[in-house]
């Protein structure tokens, strides 16, 4: 008796001890899809393991040329990626669904025609980035509409036109899926609003005024530790909503400028960094009201540069990258203290991504700087895909296990490790 005991309790351990390695192992190789503009989790950041830091053009595993012009940034779902492109000058949308292993064209669906709007040259009418939870993919495309398509067979669920974005600089703010909502900013020079709609019919499920000037942020999510925030970058203003009405839940002033870039996100504050010259400011959710000088971690002067990429926590540190002159700024996002700025060769539109610590950004002649975030700049390495001058890469890039996808507005880059 007392030797099946030892038996059996022998054979509970080695059970054990084989599930923690199995668990420990998926942990250690696991991966998250891509689903959204800056990353399954609104702050840029990666799990994705052995992504090549050093690498050129004998890295291309594939290359794929996409059909018209787009600056969306890629976001994927298990092996399928999704960007979106503009035919013809904008006078047809498309979005295309790429397998992520061969690189090849699944299916592309056209979803609007029609006369183009205005639009800037440094803009593109295929800005916004898709969002996916793997059975839905929505994208924007201002006065081109907002599609909800179905991932295997691209078929067009649902489309909505939301009206004509009057501007002359054109939309970029990418949608966002929530609590079985699609939330979309409709920022625009005409009229501006949040809007909520249901992610199975594309109904309205609520829509909420906001300041009449063009923007192009993304809202994120705050998790607080009794409530979610849906909180969004803004011209004059950072604003809290309540995901399920629409409801304001605090508001902080903030420089006035474009609040063109979406907000980084620390564990207990969101940053907002203005799209022209003056402060930055780091607000605790959790608030109600005007909370401006209230509930604000540090506010500090920016200056230099304007329409900014959207800045970047990694740990303690806080990266800021500008188009011209190429520079990459480095704070400490408890105390907003600037440690470091370092110039390097072309521009940056496309903005940073980390992964597993690394920091990845990208120039607009498609050269990929990786550095190590710290109190000084520590260089990896700079890296060439020998890109064709014809193109212009203002995506941010995001990552697989062992691989790092790249978009101009022409081609589709996957990197890795041959």
């Amino acid at each position: 008796m007392t030797n099946q005991m030892t038996e059996r309790a022998d054979m509970k351990s080695l059970f054990i001890s084989i599930l923690v390695i199995l668990i420990f192992c998926c942990e250690a190789h696991s991966e998250t899809n891509w689903t959204q503009w800056r990353g399954s989790g609104g702050n840029g950041l990666s799990n994705a393991a052995n992504v090549p830091k050093h690498f050129s053009t004998d890295n291309i595993i594939w290359k794929t040329e996409l059909p018209g012009a787009g600056q969306s940034s890629p976001v994927f779902w298990e092996n399928m990626v999704y960007v979106t492109s503009a035919i013809d000058k904008g006078a047809s949308r498309i979005v295309i669904a790429i397998n992520r292993t061969s690189g090849e064209i699944v299916w592309q669906t056209a979803v609007w025609t029609g006369e183009p709007e205005e639009t800037h040259a440094m803009n593109n009418r295929a800005s916004s980035t898709c969002a996916t939870d793997g059975r839905h993919v929505v994208a924007f495309f201002g006065k081109g509409g907002l599609h909800s398509l179905d991932t295997k067979t691209g078929e067009v669920l649902w489309s909505r036109d939301l009206g004509v974005f009057e501007g002359p600089w054109g939309t970029g703010a990418s949608p966002l899926i929530v609590d079985n909502l699609v939330i979309q900013n409709c920022d625009a020079d005409n009229e501006s609003s949040l809007m909520a709609f249901n992610l199975k019919t594309g109904k309205t499920v609520w829509q909420t005024s906001r300041e009449t000037i063009r923007g192009w942020s993304t809202p994120i999510v705050f998790q607080t530790s009794d409530r979610k925030e849906l909180i969004l970058n803004g011209h004059s203003k950072v604003v809290s909503y309540n995901i399920a009405t629409g409801n304001v839940y605090w508001e902080c002033i903030a420089s006035v400028g474009r609040g063109t870039p979406t907000l980084a996100l620390t564990k207990d504050t969101v940053i907002s960094v203005p799209g022209r010259s003056g402060t930055m400011v780091a607000i605790r959710p959790g608030g109600s009201g005007d909370v401006s000088g209230k509930q604000e971690a540090w506010r500090v002067p920016r200056t230099g540069g304007r329409d900014l990429p959207s800045p970047l926590v990694v740990g303690e540190y806080l990266i800021v990258t500008r188009l011209r002159p190429g520079i990459i700024s480095c704070y400490n996002n408890k105390t907003g203290e600037q440690l470091w700025q370092q110039r390097v060769e072309g521009a940056f539109s496309s903005s940073p991504i980390a992964i597993n610590g690394i920091v990845y950004t990208v120039t607009e002649d498609g050269v990929t700087h990786v550095f190590k975030p710290g109190d000084s700049y520590q260089s990896i390495s700079k890296n060439s895909v020998e890109a064709t001058l014809e193109e212009t890469f203002r995506a941010s890039p995001a990552a697989f296990d062992g691989h790092l996808l790249l978009r101009s507005d022409k081609y589709l880059y996957c990197i890795g490790n041959k």
